[in-house]
Formats: structure tokens, sequence, C-alpha cells
């Protein structure tokens, strides 16, 4: 196997994020279910946008926060999401070449806008989250690389994409490619509602396609349809070959192989907004492993970046992560 030029590709939903903070209140009133992600139309984001306070726009969505997290620690990164030719898609375009990630996906020319994530953050720093995907619904096959898959020593995607049949197409070819260059895959299960639509299918990525899956622990007790961590930790252990479950302020747990890491949370002065914890906590994991760290440091690395993120309002890094390490 040749040496990578990417330490990672990540695959994922092109998204803006429109950050505002809201009181339980305000998710009352517009039925939200608090810390959850739902999809949306495009009247809908235009009413409860029109409805939220005052909010800050951020090039985002959850594997592009990975990837930026990948550049912020010096890594090699490279992403493959569909935008249209707007201003949107302009600046998320701009914001990920802007910090050295290869973002070479044609976008679209018609059809749909670029997609937008609603994200409302209440006082306990919990984030609900309303997304109208746009034209990430149009990514597809066409948009994979399999020259560029081959030159990534992982490739990374959401499991969001599952909502959309022609960019789960997408995943599947670029996970073939990767297997066939002798490339890792890996995945992270993006949301226990995610995991409810799709639980069969991803279990069975995990057993045969997968080689490092990402969660947080609701979403592994969803996934096995388990109550206690114990058991999901139990069941993921019997199917993955390496597995990073996020726990919030108790730290994380690694697995690989009969090997099992647990590693405390890093101290954060206060919590502002839990946005991308995920997000962070996988990119400084993957980049751990792509420089080939043990299992722990690598749960470490993804700590600090978690917690460098929760520190702020918006769910990319703020400071350069490889001055943290």
């Amino acid at each position: 196997m040749s040496s990578a030029k990417y330490d990672v590709l990540g695959i994922g939903n092109a998204i803006v994020d429109v950050i505002a903070r809201a009181d339980d209140g305000f998710l009352g009133k517009h039925k939200l279910v608090k810390g959850s992600m739902r999809l949306i139309d495009e009247g809908e984001a235009e009413r409860l946008y029109g409805a939220m306070g005052a909010g800050v726009e951020i090039s985002g969505g959850s594997c592009g926060n990975t990837m930026a997290g990948i550049a912020s620690f010096g890594g090699r990164g490279a992403y493959v999401g569909k935008v249209r030719r707007d201003q949107l898609g302009d600046v998320f375009a701009h914001d990920l070449r802007a910090i050295g990630v290869d973002f070479r996906t044609p976008a679209a020319t018609d059809g749909p806008a670029t997609a937008r994530c609603l994200i409302l953050v209440t006082p306990d720093a919990q984030r609900t989250m309303n997304t109208y995907l746009g034209a990430c619904t149009r990514l597809g096959p066409d948009d994979i690389d399999v020259g560029q898959v081959a030159e990534a020593g992982t490739v990374y995607v959401e499991g969001y994409l599952w909502d959309a049949p022609a960019a789960k197409q997408a995943v599947l070819k670029a996970m073939d490619a990767a297997r066939a260059a002798g490339r890792k895959v890996s995945i992270t299960l993006s949301d226990s509602f995610c995991v409810d639509r799709y639980r069969d299918e991803f279990r069975q990525l995990i057993r045969e396609r997968v080689d490092i899956v990402f969660a947080n622990e609701d979403e592994a007790k969803a996934l096995y349809q388990v109550s206690s961590f114990e058991d999901a930790l139990a069941a993921m252990r019997a199917e993955a070959k390496v597995a990073a479950i996020t726990r919030s302020e108790k730290g994380s747990v690694a697995l690989r192989g009969g090997e099992t890491v647990a590693v405390p949370a890093q101290p954060v002065a206060r919590v502002v907004d839990t946005t991308g914890a995920g997000d962070l906590y996988a990119s400084g994991f993957l980049f751990g492993l792509a420089r080939g760290k043990p299992l722990a440091e690598c749960a470490r690395l993804g700590g600090i970046a978690a917690a460098e993120v929760i520190s702020h309002v918006g769910a990319r890094p703020e400071r350069p992560l490889s001055e943290l390490v």
C-alpha cells in the first residue's frame, strides 16, 4: 500500500450552520425535541429562521467540522460534499479551502439551494438542529473520484448521508474504492434518531465494511437497543474493529480488539455550546490514528478537540488545535 496523500477524506452533507440562542419555551412552542436533529423542507426552514433570534452563520456540517479539526491539528484532509453555486455555497467552499482542505466537488448550477442547519442553543449548552438538506441531496456516485479516495489513509463518512439514496450510493462506492486500495473506512452514527432509521444497515456496515466507528453513548445504546452503557459496550466490542464512544462529561471509551481504554474528559472552564463536540472528537481521534498514536492518545486528542469547541459558540476550532497538544 502506497503512502497516503491525505490523512482523511471526509464525505458529508455540506451545510452552512445558522446558530442562535433560544430557551426551552421556544423549543416547546415550535414542538422541537431538545438535542435532536430533524430534517425540514425549505418552507419550514424559512418560517423557523424568521422566528429565531439573531444568529451567526458559520460553514458547518458534521463531516465538514471534522475536516476543519483535522486541518487545525496540522493534518492533510480532503472533503466531498455538494453545494449549489450560490452565495452560501461559495462561502462553504471558500471556508474549507482557506484552512487547507482539498474540496473539489463540482457545485450544482440548478436545483435546491445550498443546505443550511438552523441550530438553537439553549442555556444548558444543548443544541437542537433543524436541517434543510437542499443541494446536499444531489450528491451522488458521479461525485466520487475513486483515485482521490485511494489517496486517503482513511475515508470518513456521516451516517446522516443514509437519508438521501443517491448519497448513500456515493458512500458505498467510496467505501469499496477505499477497501480496494487497502485504506481504512470510518463512519459516525450521527445521532440516535438516525440510528433508529437505519439500525440494521449500520450494524451490517460495522461488521462488513467499516474499520472505525464513532458514536456517543445514546447512539451506541440505540444501535443495540439496550438500556445500559455496559451492554452497549459489550455489543460494540463484538462487532466493531475499532470504536470510540463519547460520554460527555464522563470522557470517552475506545475499543480495538481486546484493548479497552477509558479516557476522562478534558477540563473546560465553561461549556458554551456543545455543537460539534462529537465532530471534533472524531478529528482528534482520526489524526492520532493517522500518526500511529496509541489508542488512549487518540482518545485524548479527541477530548482536547471537543473541549476546545464546546468552550465557544460554533462548531469549528477558534484556536489551532496543534497548539493545544
